[in-house]
């Protein structure tokens, strides 16, 4: 089971206050998604729980062991950047080097054929080709560059997973054929998953729940129906109604 938990967790940049006392509880094996404009905290929420960052106040919880000193590297956790964050002097794949793929694999000191095996079983579930890997990331179209990304992250089995906007360069058609492809990715790898976005409908499309940020606190944790139907507070109630009107259009 694979359970985190944020008890009252603040972070600041100077006078900056990303993070605002925030509690939040995310279930084992959910798809769980924050959601909220830009600058709220969503992403420094994602690094505080890979341990990118430091909360200056709180605890985080993963299956109620206290991991909010531990370094990244003892969290079991694998996180998706919006830029996708590539080596760029290395190429997709290659068996005897470093690649973006096997890097972490490497450096863990698996066994070749464990390697191959392993790249092989992640290129075939993400439809990363073998005429791509030989390319470096800038020879890759913004789809095959996040695909590359998400497959770089599942390459070392995660208990949990972060995704931080990784559509958000994306055009419209390739968005919503990526977005189900890691609702089924999700179900497969059966790891805890959270996925932060600034687009209403695509948390509603996605989350087993989710939550709704505002100036680095929640202002609402539930499932879509509910929090369509029952905002809880005016900001939330706002929020979808823009969106509402936006997609009328």
């Amino acid at each position: 089971m694979v359970r985190i938990s944020l008890r009252n967790v603040s972070k600041r940049f100077g006078k900056v206050v990303a993070v605002d006392r925030l509690s939040l509880d995310v279930e084992d094996n959910e798809l769980f998604v924050i959601v909220g404009p830009n600058g709220c905290g969503k992403t420094t929420v994602l690094k505080l729980i890979a341990g990118l960052l430091r909360p200056d106040e709180g605890r985080i919880y993963i299956d109620e062991k206290d991991v909010t000193d531990l370094p990244p590297s003892k969290r079991h956790v694998r996180m998706v950047f919006q830029n996708y964050a590539l080596y760029p002097h290395m190429k997709v794949y290659e068996e005897e080097g470093y690649s973006n793929l096997t890097f972490a694999l490497k450096i863990r000191k698996y066994l070749k054929d464990n390697i191959v095996s392993r790249i092989e079983m992640v290129s075939r579930k993400l439809g990363i080709t073998e005429d791509l890997y030989e390319r470096y990331p800038e020879e890759l179209s913004s789809g095959q560059q996040q695909k590359v990304a998400v497959g770089r992250a599942i390459a070392l089995p995660p208990q949990i997973f972060l995704l931080d906007e990784p559509l958000a360069h994306l055009d419209p058609p390739t968005r919503l054929k990526v977005r189900e492809e890691i609702k089924t990715l999700h179900r497969d790898l059966k790891a805890t998953t959270i996925y932060v976005t600034n687009e209403l409908p695509e948390a509603f499309a996605m989350a087993d729940r989710m939550a709704i940020m505002r100036e680095g606190r929640i202002e609402q944790v539930g499932r879509a129906q509910e929090i369509y139907e029952t905002p809880a507070s005016k900001f939330v109630s706002d929020f979808i109604k823009t969106y509402d009107l936006l997609y009328k259009l």
